[in-house]
């Protein structure tokens, strides 16, 4: 890749009154995006909105360049790991505006940019809307808790909520391992120190290591990424630890595998046999559109750590003993599948049947459950098509239209 250009002085706009042009485009904004080819974008509502900027016309290669450029700033790291690697990932922020995640990434020989916003304030879980069940991982002292979705989920939103909550209530010494750093985190009760990836350690495992000599009671990995952060975690939860992290993926079934099939078949036994005794939580969240067309909604799955639950961790699903099974059993005990929320969130007029079906873990389960709310929709439908004059009449032998 050619070396990336400094900030030109004849560029139409500066990319600090871009980025606040494209801000004030939406409140709902979640991602700006910048692309050769296209004028710059807002994600809002999982939908890409081209915003048209007195000045910017559609981006160039240059053009991407220049933003890349000034976003990085004197980062050297990052311009070495785009220039090695192909993409960087940088926090960057506007003063008394917003914060934001940035990947830098090059594709057919130019660049493009993608920024997460990150809100200016720490959420709560009356923000997020989190189930009150999950004020309970706010009293752990050991094992570990895993957040997991697709990219974009909120996953981060929630740990941060859980660590805030944490931070007013104890103590204790927090401690985060993060790449890069999303919520700044003030110190409250607790005294929380924040380590950003390549600025502060070169990776999250020789952090997590070296974390077990800083005398922290929780630490917050950003992400499982490889076999030995995974490994170290469970150490660190082991020796009495709290360890609360992420992982991309679609549901508490495919955590387990996950995290076990990182590891060579011959350790994987002995894996699963440390990870059903260490975990406390596994919470996986989708976000869906709402009906009223108003953002999108969490909907959450929970698996917690019981006697039934470490027995299928340890020694694997089979024929009759599941995980979503075992999940649905433990209602009761504060768990709850997804499918399972997507009917309670049909019910209540939150989602409309199609989107439950587009989101559920499995579209034939979610139909039986609300078989009779289909079966309502399916009688109104016919009753309209049977009051509803045909479309076309005859007037005098002559087909005409409506």
């Amino acid at each position: 890749m050619a070396p990336l250009p400094a900030a030109s002085s004849s560029a139409p706009m500066a990319t600090p009154s871009i980025i606040s042009a494209m801000l004030r485009t939406s409140r709902r904004a979640s991602d700006l995006i910048f692309s050769p080819g296209r004028l710059p974008q807002v994600e809002a509502n999982g939908q890409l909105i081209a915003v048209k900027i007195p000045t910017v016309d559609i981006l160039s290669a240059e053009d991407t360049a220049r933003i890349a450029a000034d976003l990085i700033g004197g980062n050297k790291q990052a311009v070495e790991k785009l220039r090695e690697q192909g993409s960087c990932d940088i926090s960057y922020s506007l003063p008394k505006l917003s914060r934001f995640r940035v990947n830098i990434f090059t594709q057919r020989g130019s660049c493009a940019i993608v920024m997460r916003v990150i809100p200016s304030t720490v959420p709560t879980f009356e923000d997020l809307h989190l189930p009150p069940q999950l004020h309970d991982l706010t009293k752990l002292r050991n094992g570990i808790v895993l957040v997991t979705g697709p990219t974009g989920s909120g996953k981060s939103s929630t740990l941060a909520a859980i660590l805030d909550e944490v931070n007013e209530q104890q103590a204790i010494h927090i401690l985060t391992i993060e790449d890069p750093i999303e919520f700044l985190h003030s110190h409250k009760k607790a005294t929380v120190h924040q380590r950003e990836l390549h600025s502060d350690t070169p990776s999250f495992a020789l952090a997590l290591r070296a974390a077990l000599r800083q005398a922290p009671k929780m630490i917050l990995v950003g992400e499982m990424r490889d076999r030995e952060t995974i490994e170290i975690a469970l150490e660190a939860a082991e020796t009495g630890h709290l360890v609360l992290s992420t992982l991309h993926t679609v549901d508490a079934s495919k955590t387990i595998e996950r995290i076990v099939g990182v590891f060579p078949l011959g350790d994987q036994h002995v894996i699963r046999a440390r990870f059903s005794k260490t975990f406390r939580y596994v919470v996986s969240q989708r976000l869906a559109p709402r009906r009223d067309g108003e953002g999108r909604v969490a909907v959450i799955e929970i698996l917690k750590s019981t006697m039934r639950t470490r027995e299928y961790v340890e020694r694997g699903e089979s024929e009759g003993k599941t995980l979503i099974d075992a999940m649905r059993d433990g209602e009761t005990e504060g768990m709850q599948t997804f499918d399972g929320e997507l009917e309670r969130l049909v019910r209540a007029g939150t989602l409309d049947l199609e989107t439950a079906i587009t989101y559920s873990t499995n579209s034939g389960n979610l139909r039986l459950l609300l078989a009779d709310l289909l079966e309502e929709s399916a009688n109104a439908v016919s009753k309209k098509a049977r009051h509803t004059p045909n479309a076309k009449t005859t007037l005098d032998g002559i087909e005409i239209e409506r």
